[in-house]
């Protein structure tokens, strides 16, 4: 069978693959280790034969396809976490990064090994593969000129390093949220109101009847503009017995029943601006007023915002809804829409067809991929990732095919469109994209890394995993210090907000566990693109500015 496997790449990539789906999926005690244990599968079958390693071309090609998905799924969220309050937590998660990556640093003096081995097991101790292939990338840009045996060591070694570290990464984050949770026995805080929802929040939808006067007789358009950021959005309104949409000229007259979707600081606006909230509810379909989810399918749509579509205008119909992935939001008037978002729409009955037509709702083409978008953007960030910049002492870095097309995944994804190109993919074909190329990688750069697992782990295995503890260990204690004591977060939020930051979904599942809420996800959210961006330059600082030394 070795020999089999050694004389058929293609059967041995699938092999792998397949073999760490199945271990994958073992659940040892409510724990699994997922995707990530197709690089456990590599490592072990290259450390048995040594001809068992995939050719380089296939990890670069599984490098470049994931992280190009990511970055085009992460870019806007990414850029939107520097606004307003989101700043405040991205520079946290940063921040609390930095610290581990100042500890590794230091622990590699201790220990005395190379800047590729240390950077591995920082990745592994917090967790992330996009960080490991922007390791062993920059490790090979900077090792260009030294002999071969030295190249495939520095291209190694983190991925070895990375396996050591990376267990306690997972069970190590949960035992310390496990006993914070028993020895201090932490109760619910509240929460100041401009900490206790960053995020998405659960939509409610309440009719309120208008008694304000100082809306009383004004269209609809001139009452939002008075409260800026409305929170809200208006659904439908009911004149005596006649329900309507509500269109940016609708008059409000004293008594009229208004129905206002959004969430909850969103409810408490509607209620100071029109008054009284009522308990009974607008009935969908009163005078033929409906609503349906529909998707987003049509390319000429994409990337253009609600405002610029005028639909209450044109097509007299209102989107209360937004769900983008798994998340549902209500939309602004400035969100721009994406190819695959699921909208609800509220229209007259007899409209309904009309709106759905506008919008394609066609399945089949949010599941079809631009392929020359797709080709085009990942050209220019090989290209970009090509690019040589000068250091110090005569020598140049460079992103690479790790950094270049994340960088133009994020700023592509951001843009969402450029003239009549779409940069973004549809949801689902991003994550399968991002599937097959994270398998493609780590079946390759496991079974190259094999080879050189028992030397690594006999000089110095056990201190290496000791080291990889003692990261994760500082980082945790650090969140969950500055989440309970500094921010005065709930339990929820930080173990949410910690998952976050190891960008690890098995900490979130524990923390959906523990909370009777939905704050880890919230939280999750909110930090995961600065913690992913976070993690991947300081890997590349690590090993750019120790191996320039």
């Amino acid at each position: 069978m070795l020999d089999l496997l050694a004389q058929n790449q293609l059967l041995l990539l699938f092999v792998v693959i397949g073999l760490g789906y199945l271990v994958g999926n073992i659940n040892l005690f409510g724990f699994k280790l997922g995707v990530a244990a197709v690089l456990f599968v590599g490592i072990a079958l290259g450390a048995i034969d040594s001809r068992l390693a995939l050719p380089e071309y296939i990890y670069v090609m599984g490098l470049v396809l994931f992280v190009y998905a990511i970055g085009l799924q992460s870019g806007p969220s990414f850029f939107a976490s520097f606004q307003k309050r989101g700043i405040r937590f991205s520079l946290i998660a940063a921040g609390v990064l930095v610290m581990g990556a100042v500890i590794a640093v230091i622990l590699k003096s201790i220990l005395g090994v190379q800047a590729p081995t240390i950077a591995g097991l920082f990745c592994g101790a917090v967790t992330n593969t996009p960080a490991l292939a922007a390791t062993v990338e920059t490790a090979k840009n900077m090792s260009v000129n030294l002999p071969a045996e030295v190249r495939d060591f520095y291209a190694t070694s983190p991925v070895v390093t990375f396996g050591l570290a990376y267990p306690f990464g997972v069970f190590g984050v949960i035992l310390w949220l496990f006993l914070f949770n028993k020895v201090f026995k932490t109760a619910p805080v509240e929460v100041a109101s401009d900490l206790a929802e960053p995020g998405v929040e659960p939509i409610h939808s309440r009719t309120y009847r208008i008694s304000n006067p100082a809306v009383i007789g004004k269209p609809v358009a001139e009452v939002l503009r008075m409260i800026g950021e409305a929170g809200f959005v208006l659904s439908r309104i009911q004149k005596g017995t006649v329900t309507d949409v509500v269109l940016p000229e609708t008059i409000l007259g004293d008594g009229d029943l208004v129905v206002a979707v959004g969430d909850s600081k969103g409810m408490e606006r509607a209620q100071l601006l029109f008054g009284e909230q009522m308990t009974d509810h607008i009935p969908e379909g009163s005078d033929g007023i409906s609503y349906r989810r529909i998707f987003v399918s049509n390319k000429e749509l994409v990337g253009k915002t609600i405002r610029e579509l005028k639909l209450q205008t044109k097509m007299h119909a209102t989107i209360t809804r937004l769900r983008r992935g798994d998340v549902d939001f209500v939309p602004t008037a400035d969100t721009m829409l994406e190819l695959g978002d699921r909208i609800r729409v509220v229209t007259p009955r007899a409209n309904m067809e009309r709106v759905t037509k506008y919008f394609g709702d066609s399945v089949r083409a949010i599941s079809e991929t631009d392929y020359l978008s797709l080709s085009l953007g990942i050209v220019l960030g090989v290209f970009l990732g090509m690019i040589p910049i000068p250091l110090t002492h005569g020598m140049t870095f460079k992103l690479g095919f790790a950094g270049g097309p994340l960088i133009a995944g994020l700023i592509l994804g951001r843009l969402e469109r450029t003239g009549p190109i779409i940069w973004e993919i549809p949801y689902n074909a991003n994550l399968v994209l991002r599937q097959v190329g994270l398998v493609f990688f780590l079946a390759a750069i496991g079974t190259k890394a094999g080879g050189g697992l028992l030397d690594t782990f006999h000089a110095g295995g056990w201190g290496l995993i000791a080291a990889g503890a003692v990261i994760t260990t500082a980082v945790t204690v650090a969140v969950i210090m500055i989440g309970t004591r500094y921010l005065r977060l709930p339990m929820a939020a930080v173990m949410g907000m910690m998952a976050g930051i190891q960008t690890q979904p098995a900490v979130l599942a524990y923390a959906n566990q523990q909370a009777d809420n939905d704050l880890p996800n919230i939280w999750y959210a909110t930090v995961y693109p600065a913690a992913m961006v976070s993690k991947i330059i300081l890997v590349q600082v690590i090993v750019s500015a120790i191996m320039m030394m």
